[in-house]
């Protein structure tokens, strides 16, 4: 019992002389840089958000406004844009041809609220892009654009958009660049059918809405146009831009009203996988043919047709590209102009063939 109380006693003398000894040293040292350093470095400690893009977000928010899309006065419609420019007192604004394909009337709504009709300047179903117009008075920013060509895997990036509508304007989202140089297959609309499209990838939250407004990258310049979105239940966080770089080559053309005009093969195709639509053609396709997409049918007087391309066909590539969709043969067929020449490879008989094309006829949109 004794030693429990010699123990006790020691621990309390300990504290108190320690404490005493604390005070001591505060007392006659208190001028110490040590104890002033410790002091003054808890006084003004400070927490800061390193990866904040408040500041890149300000940069573009004001250029970024809401497209509406009326048919006879009732509202069809409702997407995202941006002002990309200012000149000869108009300011012009990117959105997407989706936005305002099936509208007559277009109303933009700015961020500080204000609504203004716009007038359509051109648009384009292949590269999704369209270019309005409005009086530069209206407009309270202007985006800064970037290179879509200096992303890299990994970079940070923000949208600015109206998902679901102009209720949610100016709504932010941010994300990386989870892929570039995607290929993805598109259905843009019954008349065109399936097409192929070079994007970005990202895991921005991109919803409806969004579609026209900028992809931006970490320094507030846009480096790509929200398009569209791969939407299944099983799959999140995947959304696409179509690349700034692309882009500004036809929205060149579409501002000063002029058509983007591609060239016509004079052929109709046919995917490897339609079994039914190759049977009611009369087309049979042998288990060891390549890979490819089967002419349907050639038009007279066209440069398949010149080429001696036939029914039955199977084209597998066109200069060297490889051919397994009717959708990547458009994409790589509409990289050219009319006037050039391209290299067809294409299977008959079981025999690989080359021919030659002038690409001397425009097709009709």
């Amino acid at each position: 019992m004794r030693k429990k109380i010699a123990i006790i006693v020691s621990i309390i003398l300990s504290f108190f002389i320690g404490a005493t000894g604390m005070y001591l040293v505060i007392h006659f040292f208190g001028d110490s840089d040590t104890i002033k350093t410790v002091f003054h470095d808890t006084k003004n400690v400070t927490v800061t958000e390193k990866d904040s893009i408040s500041s890149s977000v300000d940069k573009l928010s004001n250029a970024v406004v809401v497209v509406q899309t009326s048919l006879n006065n009732q509202q069809v419609g409702s997407g995202t844009g941006f002002v990309y420019k200012k000149d000869n007192n108009k300011g012009y604004i990117i959105t997407n041809n989706h936005v305002v394909a099936d509208g007559n009337k277009f109303n933009v709504i700015f961020p500080n609220g204000q609504s203004v009709e716009a007038e359509l300047l051109g648009s384009d179903v292949y590269s999704d892009i369209a270019v309005l117009s409005v009086d530069d008075d209206y407009v309270t920013g202007v985006a800064a654009i970037g290179k879509s060509s200096d992303i890299k895997v990994g970079d940070t990036v923000f949208t600015i958009g109206a998902p679901i509508s102009d209720e949610y304007s100016g709504t932010v989202t941010k994300g990386i660049i989870s892929g570039k140089d995607r290929m993805v297959s598109v259905t843009l609309n019954n008349q065109v059918g399936d097409y192929m499209m070079n994007v970005i990838q990202t895991d921005a939250a991109i919803n409806p809405g969004n579609s026209g407004g900028p992809l931006s990258n970490i320094n507030g310049e846009v480096i790509g146009i929200n398009s569209l979105k791969l939407v299944q239940q099983e799959i999140e966080g995947i959304g696409f831009a179509i690349p700034i770089d692309e882009a500004m080559v036809y929205v060149e053309k579409l501002e000063k009203g002029e058509k983007i005009v591609r060239p016509m093969l004079g052929v109709t195709l046919l995917n490897m996988t339609e079994s039914y639509e190759l049977y009611l053609s009369g087309i049979i396709i042998n288990e060891n043919s390549p890979e490819g997409v089967v002419i349907g049918s050639v038009t007279a007087d066209s440069p398949a047709s010149e080429a001696n391309l036939k029914k039955g066909d199977i084209i597998t590539q066109v200069d060297g590209e490889n051919i397994n969709s009717r959708a990547k043969l458009r994409y790589e067929l509409y990289k050219h102009t009319v006037g050039d020449e391209i290299t067809i490879t294409y299977y008959r008989d079981g025999k690989e063939n080359k021919a030659k094309l002038k690409l001397n006829k425009a097709l009709q949109q």
